[in-house]
This record gives structure tokens, sequence and C-alpha cells, in this order.
């Protein structure tokens, strides 16, 4: 297993930055939306689409890697990029529902890539597997987490919808097997995981596939 982590650090896969910077384009989009939808002005709407675009790496790098600078700190793409996907939210407003194939596309591909990146750069960090994974979901699914919460709405990873966060822990897992079981390389790995996630997620799109609830929910007791 050391000598594994050893070769994902000597051997890393960079995610490209523009495609980085457009999924946080595309997750600040959809955040612009929501306040729109929510009747935010002007400053929640900004302040919600940058947390929303770049949460995911903000809690990657700032919490579970602290090894300097958040990237989207250092970078000011990453801001600027945002900024531009609340603005192009904003004015698409209620007509968004034409562009939502194109989006849901976009937003597969970026699942497995941030997943894959995550895992990788946890695993170069020094992390055990099982906290590599979670940290690749979290990569993944992070900005959303935190637009539910900010927005005070029950957070869609924990509500049954079309398998997002299993798609996203399924990633992060194929990744691992990949690069620690079968050793390919890392980059190999990854455009293997990019392009099974995106199959998968838009299988599920298409289809509707959807997880169901443990149970139905029971109703509350009358009151007394």
């Amino acid at each position: 297993m050391q000598m594994i982590v050893s070769s994902l650090t000597t051997n890393p896969f960079f995610l490209p930055v523009w495609f980085e910077l457009g999924a946080v384009g595309l997750l600040s989009m959809s955040a612009a939306i929501v306040a729109i939808k929510r009747g935010y002005d002007v400053v929640g709407l900004v302040a919600l689409a940058l947390i929303t675009g770049m949460g995911g790496s903000l809690i990657r790098d700032g919490i579970f890697i602290q090894t300097g600078p958040p990237a989207a700190m250092t970078d000011p793409r990453y801001i600027q990029i945002a900024l531009l996907g609340a603005m192009v939210g904003a004015l698409l407003g209620e007509r968004v529902h034409y562009f939502r194939r194109i989006i849901a596309g976009v937003d597969a591909l970026a699942l497995g890539a941030y997943a894959a990146f995550g895992v990788q750069k946890s695993l170069g960090a020094g992390m055990s597997v099982p906290a590599a994974i979670l940290v690749g979901v979290i990569n993944a699914a992070g900005g959303g987490l935190l637009r539910d919460v900010i927005t005070n709405e029950e957070p869609l990873v924990f509500r049954p919808g079309q398998f997002y966060v299993l798609v996203a822990l399924s990633a992060a897992t194929l990744f691992v097997v990949l690069t620690v079981e079968v050793g390919l390389a890392p980059m190999s790995s990854a455009w293997i995981v990019i392009a099974a996630t995106f199959v998968f997620r838009m299988l599920t799109i298409l289809f509707n596939w959807k997880t169901a609830p443990m149970a139905p929910p029971t109703s509350a007791p009358p009151s007394i």
C-alpha cells in the first residue's frame, strides 16, 4: 500500500484546470438560480454562488488536506468563474429548463473527475484509503451540501434521488480499485472513472432511476 501511495505522489493525476473551473461555473450558476427562486438580493445571490461553486474544493483543501492555502484562494480564476456563473444563472432565470440536459451532462463529467481528483490528492497527502474515498465523495458533493444547508433545505445528499452521492462514492471507490488493486496509472484510472461515472449518471437521469427511502415517513402524532 505504501508503494502505491508513493507512486501516486510521484505520478499524480492532475485535473485540468479548465475542467475544474467549468464545474465551478456550473455549480455557481445553479446556486444563482436557487437564489432567484428564493427571492435573494444580489448580495445573497453572489454569496451563495461563490460558496456553492468553490465549496467542495475549499472543504477538501482547507479541512482535510492542509498543505497550504486552498487552490480556490490562490488562483483568481476560481472566483472569476464563480462570479461569471452567478451572472449567467441570474440572466437565465426561469429559462434554465431549456439547458438542463447540457448542464446534467457536464455535471456528470465533473462528478467523476472531482471524485477521482479528491481521492488521488488525499492518498498523496498520506491519508488511508477509506479516508481518501470519503474526501473524494465530499469533493464531488460538498458544494451542493453547503448550498442546501445555507438555504435551510434538507440536503439533497440525504434525500431519495438519482444516485448522485452513490455515483460519487462508486467513482471514488473505482479509482482506488483501478489504481491500488489493478495497478493502472493514475491518469488512466481517472479517465476510466470519468467515463464510467458519466455513463452511469446519465442512465440514472434518462431512465429516472431513483433510490428509495428506508421506510415510509411517519406522520407526527396529534398534539394534545
